[in-house]
């Protein structure tokens, strides 16, 4: 059985005895986690959240990208249809890890620049190699846009040798 069998199977299963119909778009947690997509660092699985707690935007390296920002921006935009708004009552959380691929990448400057949309001679700014830097920039990055309403930023590292997170640039 293939890939996409396995899943359809499985997707069956989950329709079958945990489906929640009931679940609303806007998280029970009112949290945004912004993680990478290594398939070690599951946001909803390293945190312990159910189904309906927190969404995620995934992408490499689990950073904040000029992207990411658009996309951040356009969930505000959607939860202002349904009166809601990203206030103190949310919570974006950056998560990188430790083992991250992109370190493997850290001096393809022809890769980092477009993604973090930098000039190659700024890349020095942009840490890569070191999770908790990277983390304390892009959770300062958040807290300076103004586009995304007075929601709480916090950070944290998750450490892929011993299951757990560390909180970085928190508050």
């Amino acid at each position: 059985m293939g890939a996409v069998e396995t899943l359809v199977s499985g997707n069956e299963e989950f329709a079958r005895s945990t489906f929640d119909g009931t679940l609303r778009m806007k998280p029970k947690l009112a949290t945004v986690v912004i993680g990478c997509v290594d398939a070690r660092v599951d946001p909803a699985v390293v945190l312990g959240a159910a189904q309906g707690e927190i969404m995620a935007i995934r992408n490499v390296g689990g950073r904040v990208t000029p992207r990411t920002l658009e996309e951040l921006i356009m969930l505000r935009a959607i939860a202002g249809t349904v009166n809601d708004d990203f206030d103190s009552s949310w919570e974006l959380i950056v998560m990188q890890h430790t083992q991250c691929g992109l370190t493997r990448i850290h001096d393809r400057t022809e890769l980092l620049a477009p993604y973090f949309d930098v000039a190659e001679s700024d890349l020095g700014a942009v840490p890569v190699t070191d999770p908790y830097a990277a983390v304390a920039r892009d959770v300062s990055l958040l807290r300076a846009d103004g586009r995304l309403g007075s929601a709480r930023v916090s950070g944290l590292v998750y450490d892929v040798a011993t299951g757990r997170v560390e909180s970085v640039g928190s508050g």
